[in-house]
């Protein structure tokens, strides 16, 4: 299972407000940072803006900041509201041809609880578990080392 451009987008500017702590951040300072298109990115800070999971503010001293705790954010939550759908195969669809093993395939089962396990699993998560700590909030110049690994 992959994971939608939008929804990778969406986590990565969560995870990069988190890491500010409560500082404003651009939209260009995250496309530049992860080398992401700005015309896409404004069009997720609008989404999340609209869902209260960040605050914009225009003008001087403005920016994006994240409009909840990091704690309160649920990351399976997120990801069901960016992806358009969970089908792992054909037969999950009931609009799409019918399988020829239907009723006597044992898949079905098997990858609808895989996508339940995956789902559970990112349910379980805060933005704050996957956020730098308090420890390791660092400044605009360092963020990039951050991000990388460094």
């Amino acid at each position: 299972m992959k994971l939608s451009a939008y929804t990778d987008y969406t986590l990565r500017t969560l995870i990069f407000l988190a890491g500010r702590a409560g500082r404003p951040a651009t939209i260009l300072d995250i496309a530049e940072l992860h080398g992401l298109s700005r015309h896409h990115l404004g069009k997720v800070v609008m989404d999340l803006a609209r869902d209260g999971l960040v605050r914009t503010t225009r003008g001087r001293g403005g920016g994006i900041v994240l409009g909840r705790e990091p704690e309160r954010i649920n990351i399976g939550a997120v990801v069901r509201g960016t992806e358009t759908g969970f089908d792992m195969a054909a037969c999950f669809n009931a609009t799409d041809r019918v399988c020829a093993h239907q009723g006597c395939c044992g898949l079905k089962a098997v990858l609808e609880a895989a996508t339940a396990a995956y789902l559970a699993r990112l349910d379980a998560l805060s933005l704050a578990d996957l956020a730098p700590g308090p420890a390791l909030v660092i400044s605009d110049d360092d963020y990039s080392l951050f991000a990388l690994g460094g």
